[in-house]
């Protein structure tokens, strides 16, 4: 993509289709007049002659307790510098998002229009009575320290410059355990930090506290060497004097433990990393090019443990492990400040994580076997899901015993299962499922690709690295769209009705009737059929030519499942194939089985797509818990549409005594664990979250997840095809491209896992 398209849909994407990217949204009724009226007036004078008699009630009758305000004058925005406040908004925007996805933090974004620090002060004092918390950002130094310093002392709840702090937690945690790993002690390494920001100073204070001796520290600016001899230093720089007679980053990294960059690209040599010690810890910061790339450094050093800010090679410091964790823990427990334990607690809670075993849903994520403890891996993931149930916890812990507190937690298991919860609330799996394609990206044939959508979808995979993709369509059509998107790349597009394609056809056909000439095809008709693109993209599959395929933008479902079962078939072992669309939902992800292919399953069948829908579910890293839907509850009918689920989980019961199913449910008691333990505290579902929901009949399936769909905006990612020899996946009529994306990134997985499963077969 060129430099102007990237532009335009960056602008697209923050313009449309509404512009920004946060919004508020009511937490109670308002439907009524009877609603507005407790709203508003009369009503809401009664909270607020509460919050008169005692400040403190603002917390128990407003969002106080839950609102964080990311504040900036956008004087040192990312790597953009002083932009100013307006310019600054969707960055701020942007810090706003990430604390409602990992951490369910509201959040107002404020532009402060001053650099004058007192002028800056005095806003965000004035405006602190409406949040729980103040998060200070892109700030520049040395106006930063004095801004967080004054206002932690004269405000009363949690204040935290996430530049200074941010990366300094992250990295201590990371280099506590670079320094376990290596055998040293803290308190002897000699530590090179090259940079003198808000951060630099920040992750040189916190090493301290760490351990690290200030007399083993060395910090350099662009100057060269912060040493006491130099003139017109910062109190920040000064604190960080060395009295060593050395000037240069090359004196300064000579038989050094540790570098730590905060600076800017490349400016570290193969020649400095030779110089250092044994083992040496490089933290390479600088983004988005770190001071030495990542694979020049591990070509030059094999004893080296690196970290950067990159997310394409291991031991990524990103702040996104911190501070809405951070935030979360100390809003909980209704702190008065982020204070120095309550930092060292995430240090520690993030390094202690990154030595447990790692949840199978992170591993998959990643494409890892098994993610341990090691050098290339010294730190959490930003996809973990441990952290919202570590980090807050530990923070919250310290404020209690630090005595900053005003509403301690007593019931921490209670605390951490709330935590849990709040992960419903977003789309991390969409994430994972994106990241974990992106690992080992397949040839996907886009058998529409002469439809704008489909063509768009195309585009963002390939450039996304999610696919490499095989355009069948127009050829010319194809080519006037690529153009008209700017979709400037070197990809094979294919025109099964052209001459040019005659051989591969003529091969295809020949195949395809070898397999069909005893069940009435003909040689003739079986040409005739690979100038038809779902047969040619299936013979494409079939023959090693591709490794998936995606298709039915265009033509409803039955017409597209056809070819592909007649071409392609059933995996071994199964008797009938299914479909599974995963709901991205507010309490989590939901599995909605069989939505578009068996319109009345028997009960044998039922348990079929049960079986096969909980493979599914574990090719996301995640534990099947499915729940046999229907009007009744556990046998309360004897109609038989109720008594074919009774049958199949008796069935499942016997086959899969391990698995995690029961029923029949009506889908209220399946979904709600307070009141299925109420009244069938036998069930094998009581205490367990469900993920999937088995219908009784295509008609209750399909109907139910496009209302979920349309009315609570729930995302969609599917129908996912079970049972399938090869990766093909159908996508709805009319899909949206984030669909079409999504679906190609579950047949990239799909064609991942078949792979994976054949070459176990061939070796054994």
């Amino acid at each position: 993509m060129s430099e102007e398209s990237k532009r335009r849909e960056a602008l697209i994407y923050h313009a449309k289709p509404t512009p920004g990217k946060i919004k508020i949204v009511p937490t109670k009724k308002y439907a009524t007049q009877r609603d507005l009226s407790l709203a508003y007036s009369p009503g809401v004078a009664v909270p607020c002659l509460e919050i008169e008699k005692d400040k403190e009630a603002a917390y128990k009758y407003t969002s106080k307790g839950n609102l964080v305000a990311v504040i900036s004058n956008g004087t040192a925005v990312l790597g953009l510098g002083n932009i100013g406040p307006e310019a600054s908004k969707p960055v701020m925007e942007g810090k706003g998002l990430l604390f409602k996805i990992f951490a369910d933090i509201d959040v107002f974004d404020i532009e402060v229009d001053t650099e004058n620090i007192d002028e800056f002060i005095a806003t965000v004092k004035n405006i602190a009575p409406t949040f729980g918390g103040i998060n200070l950002e892109d700030i520049k130094a040395p106006g930063a320290f004095e801004i967080e310093r004054r206002l932690k002392e004269e405000l009363s709840i949690p204040v935290m410059h996430d530049d200074q702090h941010g990366t300094a937690i992250i990295s201590a945690a990371a280099l506590l355990n670079a320094i376990e790993l290596t055998g040293r002690k803290i308190e002897d390494a000699k530590i090179v930090i090259s940079g003198a920001g808000a951060a630099a100073i920040s992750c040189s204070r916190l090493y301290q506290a760490c351990g690290a001796k200030l007399e083993n520290m060395v910090m350099l600016d662009s100057k060269g060497v912060i040493r006491k001899d130099r003139d017109n230093l910062t109190p920040e720089k000064a604190e960080f004097a060395t009295d060593r007679k050395i000037d240069t980053l090359e004196e300064a990294m000579k038989d050094s433990d540790v570098f730590i960059g905060l600076s800017m690209a490349n400016i570290v040599s193969p020649e400095m990393l030779l110089s250092m010690a044994k083992d040496p810890i490089v933290f390479a910061m600088a983004n988005p090019d770190p001071e030495i790339a990542y694979q020049l450094a591990i070509d030059t050093r094999d004893d080296i443990i690196m970290a950067t800010g990159r997310s394409d090679h291991p031991n990524q410091v990103n702040n996104v492990l911190g501070f809405p964790f951070i935030f979360r823990g100390a809003l909980d427990v209704r702190a008065t400040g982020i204070n120095e334990a309550m930092k060292m607690a995430a240090v520690k809670a993030l390094a202690r994580l990154a030595k447990e075993p790692v949840p199978e849903q992170v591993n998959i994520a990643y494409g890892e076997t098994r993610l341990t403890f090691g050098k290339d891996y010294i730190i959490p993931k930003p996809f973990d899901p441990r952290l919202i149930a570590e980090v807050p916890p530990a923070v919250a812990k310290a404020a209690i015993e630090s005595g900053v507190a005003k509403k301690p937690i007593t019931d921490w298991e209670k605390y951490t299962d709330s935590l849990l919860e709040r992960l419903g609330s977003d789309n991390k799996l969409v994430r994972l499922l994106l990241n974990r394609a992106k690992l080992d990206p397949k040839r996907v044939v886009f058998a529409e690709a002469d439809h704008l959508d489909v063509l768009k979808a195309a585009q963002i995979v390939y450039e996304e690295g999610i696919a490499i993709p095989i355009l069948l369509g127009r050829k010319e059509t194809i080519e006037e769209l690529m153009a008209e998107i700017e979709f400037d790349a070197d990809i094979l597009i294919i025109d099964p009705k052209t001459e040019e394609e005659n051989d591969r056809k003529n091969k295809y056909a020949k195949v395809y009737w070898e397999q069909r000439k005893r069940k009435g095809v003909t040689y003739y008709s079986a040409q005739r059929l690979m100038r038809e693109r779902n047969y040619f993209a299936a013979m494409m599959v079939n023959e090693g030519d591709a490794d998936a395929l995606i298709s039915g933008y265009s033509r409803n479902y039955p017409t597209v499942v056809k070819p592909m079962l007649e071409l392609i078939g059933k995996a071994d072992g199964i008797s009938r194939v299914a479909t599974t669309n995963l709901m991205m939902t507010k309490r989590g992800p939901l599995f909605l089985s069989d939505t578009s292919i068996n319109i009345d399953p028997d009960a044998k069948s039922l348990a079929k797509i049960a079986q096969m829908t909980s493979k599914v579910i574990s090719m996301f890293g995640l534990n099947p818990v499915m729940a046999m839907v229907s009007y009744s509850n556990f046998g309360s009918s004897n109609n038989p549409r109720a008594s074919k689920v009774t049958e199949a989980v008796s069935y499942l019961h016997r086959a899969n005594p391990d698995l995690d199913v029961d029923g029949e449910l009506q889908t209220d008691f399946a979904l709600n664990d307070t009141m299925l333990r109420e009244k069938f505290p036998f069930s094998k579902l009581v205490g367990k979250k469900v993920n999937a929901l088995i219908f009784p009949n295509l008609d209750a399936a399909n109907i139910t997840y496009k209302l979920l769909k349309e009315l609570n905006d729930a995302e969609s990612i599917g129908p996912i095809m079970m049972g399938m020899r090869k990766p093909v996946h159908i996508l709805q009529l009319g899909a949206s491209v984030d669909e079409i994306v999504n679906m190609t990134a579950i047949a990239v997985i799909d064609a991942q896992h078949k792979a994976k499963w054949e070459l176990e077969q061939l070796e054994q």
